[in-house]
């Protein structure tokens, strides 16, 4: 007997006994392997080069049993193709070859799908579509490092739309995998999830962010409840729907999604604990929630804490240098994980919002009695001085800091030594982002007005602007104190997205 031939009678068993975990790990298509693997390969190349003898073989290999009990099963039309493809794909393959290995995964991975989608037998199939789906994922992120293999590969043509890449065709093919599982009748939405709906949550990490906003809508929509699942398929969806939540700027959705994912990963699992806090911290931040020293000390924070902890300290303060020193010592591994422009432009306003009360308190004068009646208000020029002083900061420019003179060493002013204020060889060159405005763009009055207007627009500060007094007139200043009424805490403003008990789009806690 054949090696092929026996590959295909432990295939029957596993058909028969409906055993998909023996059958997934029967079927496997990547490095490293066993020996027979290699073999078969061998064997295919030498006695199977065409496609009718392949056909032939799997054929009288697999029949399709008519008299069969209810517990068990059997081959299927779809199947049968499927195991076609399977077998030409070991005949072709070259692990060398990366285009040629993802064509033909490609062509097995939608061979996989059809026969999924049998409504009798097709369950046996949901852990090879797993698998499959998992080694086509990690060939085509592959691929896609490596412009010089796909520079020349025909794209799919979109029409009107842009043409698609590898990984957008690969995350279509696995949405394919998720949609059967989606629409599988063997168990009720509100029951314990049975057959490929057991699957469901584990498709559900699209990275294309059109792709995923209709995977997500669909589960809304259709997907039994994520609770009824595996720890492990709740924390990496929850962990894959707050990074899409954040991604698009809603992030108290965002930090509901990853805090539970966070809350529900054992600590023995610190790396995937660490990975959760690296999206969850940001997002906090962003709702104007500083992380606490006890968070910072566990074992998976302790290396997050120096990266985060300037940013935070930088929206506390309203320290434009120490936000723009942290942008930069940190750009590349931000950047890396598509949170770099996040707090890049995010980030701003509640620095703003910092600024302008360290500029309040420095400059305010409390009314003596006789003007008891007058608002506590911050004038718009001393916030132009100091919003000028850190423009200048950030161009190099020093402060002045001069020191005792007995005596001024020559009058002419050409002999004088250049002002303490000014930097050695003239401005830095500010990129745009790095500016308080657009990179040296001098701060005037017009920006320094609209800025605080935006702020009290988002509920940063409570007030209003008296314009012809240039002046920002803080409301409710005598109930609560001028600092309380008029910078309330940005996480109770920011917060304020999601009503506590809502459901987060994408995340089916009950039906």
């Amino acid at each position: 007997m054949t090696l092929t031939i026996q590959f295909l009678s432990e295939i029957r068993k596993f058909l028969k006994n409906r055993n998909g975990n023996d059958l997934r790990a029967w079927l496997l298509v990547e490095p490293p392997l066993p020996d027979q693997y290699h073999k078969l390969a061998d064997e295919l190349k030498k006695g199977y080069r065409s496609s009718a003898s392949l056909t032939k073989l799997v054929d009288s290999c697999l029949p399709e049993d008519d008299n069969v009990s209810d517990d068990e099963g059997t081959a299927w039309p779809g199947f049968v193709s499927f195991m076609k493809d399977y077998f030409e794909y070991w005949r072709d393959v070259d692990f060398d070859d990366l285009l040629g290995a993802h064509q033909l995964l490609t062509g097995l991975t939608n061979s996989c799908t059809t026969a999924l989608n049998n409504p009798t037998y097709g369950t046996i199939m949901l852990h090879t579509s797993i698998s499959l789906c998992a080694s086509l994922s990690k060939l085509s992120m592959t691929l896609n490092k490596r412009p010089d293999l796909t520079r020349n590969l025909q794209t799919v043509d979109a029409g009107e739309e842009e043409q698609k890449s590898i990984v957008e065709t690969t995350a279509e093919i696995i949405q394919k995998v998720f949609t059967a599982c989606l629409t599988d009748r063997s168990s009720q939405r509100h029951e314990q999830p049975k057959g490929k709906k057991t699957g469901v949550y584990i498709f559900a990490n699209a990275r294309k962010t059109h792709l995923a906003k209709q995977l997500f809508t669909n589960i809304t929509a259709k997907a039994p409840p994520l609770s009824f699942y595996p720890a492990a398929q709740r924390v990496t969806f929850l962990y894959y729907l707050g990074r899409f939540h954040f991604i698009n700027n809603h992030f108290s959705r965002a930090a509901q999604c990853l805090q539970e994912a966070y809350l529900e990963t054992a600590q023995r699992f610190e790396s995937h604990r660490w990975l959760v806090l690296t999206y969850l911290i940001p997002c906090n931040l962003l709702l104007g929630r500083i992380p606490s020293p006890q968070l910072l000390q566990r074992p998976e924070a302790q290396s997050l804490a120096p990266i985060y902890m300037p940013f935070a300290e930088a929206m506390r303060t309203g320290n434009f240098l120490r936000l723009q020193a942290a942008l930069d010592a940190n750009e590349k591994w931000l950047f890396s994980r598509g949170i770099f422009l996040t707090l890049l432009y995010r980030l701003r306003p509640l620095v703003w919002r910092a600024f302008t009360r360290r500029t309040f308190l420095l400059t305010y004068i409390a009314p003596t009695e006789a003007d008891s009646r007058k608002a506590a208000t911050l004038e718009l020029s001393h916030l132009l001085t100091t919003a000028t002083f850190v423009q200048k900061r950030l161009e190099g420019y020093l402060p002045a800091h001069p020191g005792r003179k007995p005596r001024q060493p020559h009058i002419n002013s050409m002999f004088l030594k250049a002002h303490a204020g000014a930097a050695a060889r003239g401005p830095k060159i500010l990129r745009p982002n790095e500016g308080l405005i657009w990179g040296n763009m001098p701060v005037t009055e017009d920006h320094i007005e609209n800025i605080v207007a935006s702020l009290i627009a988002q509920g940063l500060l409570h007030g209003f602007i008296a314009h012809s007094q240039g002046r920002f007139a803080i409301i409710g200043a005598k109930q609560k104190g001028a600092v309380a009424a008029g910078w309330p805490p940005p996480a109770e403003i920011l917060a304020t997205g999601l009503k506590e008990g809502e459901d987060v789009p994408g995340w089916v806690k009950r039906v």
